[in-house]
């Protein structure tokens, strides 16, 4: 399919794009209303129920993402990526205020919460989302985002390096059978994929390191200030790359002025990307994430999909072995973490 046949498929989508982005505004006035009820409604009452209202957040969050992804690879026929990446978090970042403002929250108590760490948990963000909007612009969604799966794996691996956890053989043989999965995907010693699949797995590394961070911060912010210290890491560490591509004329990163069409774009992935990460942030308030890590595979489905539908990409018959054995290693490591725990609270 042509670029001109993709902006026709997708470009018949941009008459409704302020209204799906009010829409979105919309769902994310819901999540801060959301945030202040969860504050205020006790967990005890009923674990089952929260369980499982915890799994629907996630599906519904991993189901939408795709979407931002989508958005970021039609804009990135008109602007580099770093801008995307850029434009993305600076709009996130103003939409968390505005909505703190709406629910009481002043500036200062939204600014507050930012700390050392939780600025370098939101670039650890931001450098994935960089290398993950600069990997869809060369690759076809569903193939990035199936190489972007090996992400549990390297968490796997981050928390026993780094973090000290215990792994065992089982989970280490899972970690392996992932990355075979990788490697079938994306296939090294052929032009299939080349060195844009390196680009994806840099994106899953930082994200590993990104929710390493979220481990070990989760509770000491709320939802929308978790939000803007996400959006502001991405400022300060995109907005130099952006300004000095600029000033150096240099074209894979420098400032680009887009049509005025395209302009709700811009406001669609930040909405999205608000919206999608809060309802993960909401899920994990609410379920272990031993039961939601296997969710996260929703994601290669609705990417497939909207893959097809917007872009014409149809997953070749390699990439679904891959796949399969991706989130075989992925949900293996759920249910060992799950049993784990398990066995420590009969312990208790």
């Amino acid at each position: 399919m042509t670029n001109r046949v993709k902006r026709l498929a997708f470009g018949a989508q941009l008459g409704q794009a302020r209204g799906i982005a009010s829409s979105l505004a919309d769902a994310c006035h819901s999540i801060a209303l959301l945030e202040t009820m969860s504050r205020s409604t006790p967990d005890s009452g009923a674990p089952n129920a929260n369980v499982l209202s915890g799994i629907l957040l996630m599906m519904a969050g991993m189901s939408i993402l795709p979407a931002m992804d989508a958005t970021a690879k039609y804009l990135a026929d008109y602007v580099s990526p770093v801008q995307v990446a850029f434009v993305r978090f600076a709009l996130q970042s103003l939409f968390a205020l505005g909505l703190g403002l709406c629910f009481g929250r002043s500036v200062g108590s939204i600014v507050r919460e930012m700390n050392r760490l939780q600025l370098i948990r939101g670039s650890c963000l931001a450098i994935a989302s960089l290398f993950f909007f600069s990997a869809v612009k060369y690759m076809p969604l569903a193939d990035a985002i199936a190489i972007f799966f090996v992400q549990p794996m390297i968490l796997t691996v981050f928390s026993a390096v780094f973090l000290k956890e215990q792994v065992g053989i089982r989970r280490w043989c899972a970690v392996a059978i992932g990355m075979v999965g990788a490697l079938i995907i994306i296939r090294p010693g052929t032009n299939a994929l080349g060195l844009y699949s390196l680009l994806p797995l840099c994106a899953a590394t930082s994200f590993a390191t990104y929710l390493m961070f979220t481990r070990k911060l989760s509770g000491s912010t709320s939802l929308l200030g978790t939000q803007f210290t996400v959006g502001l890491s991405g400022i300060v560490l995109l907005g130099p790359l952006v300004l000095i591509a600029s000033l150096l004329d240099f074209a894979p990163a420098a400032w680009t002025t887009p049509p005025m069409e395209v302009m709700p774009l811009f406001i669609l992935v930040a909405a999205i990307s608000l919206v999608s990460h809060g309802l993960v942030v909401m899920a994990f308030e609410r379920a272990p994430a031993s039961a939601l890590a296997p969710l996260n595979y929703t994601e290669i489905i609705s990417a497939t999909l909207i893959g097809y539908l917007v872009f014409g990409d149809i997953p070749e018959s390699s990439v679904w072995i891959g796949v399969a054995l991706i989130a075989g290693g992925g949900i293996y490591i759920a249910y060992r973490e799950r049993k784990v725990a398990k066995a420590q609270r009969a312990t208790q």
